[in-house]
């Protein structure tokens, strides 16, 4: 999107912003080396140099990134980085990024392309339901984590939705749910998850019924059943926090009205896989938010819904009133959905953005989303490295001409990507080489 023209539509532009448009609006000239694509990656250093470089934290201006046997080693100066490294790599009027992170996608049972999300600038993707998967790439394919099949009650959301039964009789965690009616039986499942390389577990408190909700469509499979679905019982959500708890994982619940928020609050749940379809009441979102839950937000995705904007609205109100919450917003676009790109998704920005910034929009509200995609993201993943450009990140790095933090489309579209130090896609070699 347009961000200067949005916010000036909406009479909202303020003095950060319009400082910042001064100090970024007028281009430079710069190059790329001919054919890096080609050799750098094979090379123990080089220095990438661009007008910005956004290193998951801060924005800096005409600043460099240093990477070496395909790790970031500092972000600084280019001058001085050169010192240690002579094969530089002038990106010009471009912004230099940490890979984005995508904390809710279901690439393996909506068979997504790993090489399309990272051609367009997801470098780690979190698969929260499907097929359960070790964890795999990050050195020049995506990085992808996976939860595993969602732990649901029998009769229940998402099986009675998108099929029931393992994709192979082989592997019963081969789908995208996993029913389970006894405290022993959901310990053994998370157990088994964990041991299977779950990153995460992730239980469906999903009634159904509301009102604009994805998952109230049949998804091809027929009408769907009549509400209210079946819910994991108190009982069973605890002893799955416990044993999750116990096995260092964290839980995410699918939660979409006031009912499974509830449970989740009450079962002790860490984080809410999506931001709820139905306006929830503001006794059990001010519980949320002193019970420190994480909130990814996937608000584009769940755009018909009726109370997802505020329920956005009041949650950051809230913690900003709220001091010693550790409670956050995470960047999810749930990659998988037809509606939202394979990619990074600049509407899926926008919207945090908007509706995360109270009565006016300031720069540290814009730096806010881009650190929830990146390094707020890599430390929800418990990899605080990743998503950032800090001495010894995995070379995960994406650029684009031009400044995303003016304009998000921008970054739907990158013209470098790097994975793990390996180049994936890399336009500026177009570029005439510097003299």
């Amino acid at each position: 999107m347009n961000y200067h023209k949005n916010l000036l539509s909406r009479g909202r532009l303020f003095l950060p912003i319009i400082a910042l448009i001064l100090l970024y609006g007028i281009s430079h000239p710069g190059s790329a080396q001919n054919n890096a694509n080609n050799h750098l990656q094979n090379q123990s250093c080089y220095v990438l140099v661009a007008d910005r470089v956004f290193d998951g934290f801060n924005l800096l201006d005409n600043s460099a990134v240093l990477i070496k046997n395909n790790r970031v080693v500092q972000t600084g100066d280019a001058i001085q980085l050169s010192k240690q490294c002579s094969r530089a790599i002038d990106l010009g009027d471009a912004t230099i990024l940490p890979g984005f992170i995508e904390s809710h996608a279901h690439l393996t049972f909506q068979n997504i392309p790993a090489e399309i999300v990272l051609k367009h600038g997801i470098t780690t993707a979190r698969d929260t339901g499907g097929p359960l998967r070790k964890s795999m790439g990050g050195n020049g394919s995506l990085r992808v984590i996976s939860a595993g099949p969602i732990i649901q009650a029998h009769g229940g959301y998402p099986l009675n939705i998108f099929g029931h039964g393992a994709h192979s009789t082989a592997n019963a965690y081969d789908t995208i749910g996993i029913a389970v009616s006894t405290v022993d039986e959901a310990q053994k499942v998370v157990k088994d998850l964990v041991e299977g390389g779950s990153v995460l577990i992730k239980i469906s408190l999903e009634p159904g019924g509301e009102t604009g909700a994805p998952w109230m469509s049949s998804h091809g499979h027929g009408t769907p059943p009549a509400t209210p679905w079946p819910l994991l019982s108190l009982d069973i959500i605890k002893a799955v926090v416990a044993k999750a708890h116990s096995l260092n994982r964290r839980v995410a619940a699918h939660v979409g009205e006031n009912a499974g928020v509830e449970l989740a609050l009450d079962g002790g749940v860490d984080e809410w896989a999506h931001i709820p379809c139905a306006e929830i009441r503001d006794d059990l979102l001010h519980r949320a938010v002193a019970q420190h839950v994480t909130f990814v937000t996937t608000i584009d995705t769940l755009s018909a819904c009726t109370g997802i904007h505020a329920n956005v609205h009041k949650l950051s109100h809230m913690i900003a009133h709220n001091p010693d919450t550790r409670s956050k917003f995470i960047y999810g676009s749930e990659i998988g959905h037809d509606n939202v790109p394979w990619g990074i998704n600049g509407e899926e920005m926008s919207l945090m953005l908007h509706l995360t910034s109270g009565d006016s929009i300031d720069f540290p509200d814009v730096l806010n989303v881009f650190k929830a995609a990146t390094s707020e993201a890599g430390k929800n993943l418990d990899k605080p490295l990743l998503g950032t450009l800090s001495p010894g990140a995995p070379a995960d790095i994406i650029a684009v001409r031009g400044n995303p933090f003016l304009r998000f489309k921008l970054l739907e579209y990158p013209d470098l990507v790097i994975s793990g130090g390996h180049f994936i896609v890399n336009n500026f070699k177009k570029n005439k080489a510097n003299p």
